[in-house]
């Protein structure tokens, strides 16, 4: 998956990381991709790290953020 492969040369540590790829996962499940190889997945997970580097620690609002911004919703 996107987000896994952007972070694993990254000098995260495991709690951020973690928080990030359950805010990934879930704003995928928002979106309803579920195509992991989706060209869109790499550009929702560039914008998950983006805002996780804000300091924002919660992975709902961290998702929440992310797809506001890019501006997707289902349906």
């Amino acid at each position: 998956m996107a987000i896994y492969r952007i972070l694993q040369n990254s000098p995260l540590g495991p709690e951020e990381i973690t928080r990030l790829s359950m805010a990934y996962e879930q704003a995928l499940r928002t979106i309803g991709v579920q195509d992991r190889n989706d060209p869109l997945t790499e550009l929702i997970a560039k914008k998950i790290i983006e805002i996780g580097q804000t300091g924002l620690k919660d992975p709902a609002g961290i998702c929440a953020r992310a797809v506001e911004e890019l501006r997707l919703s289902k349906g």
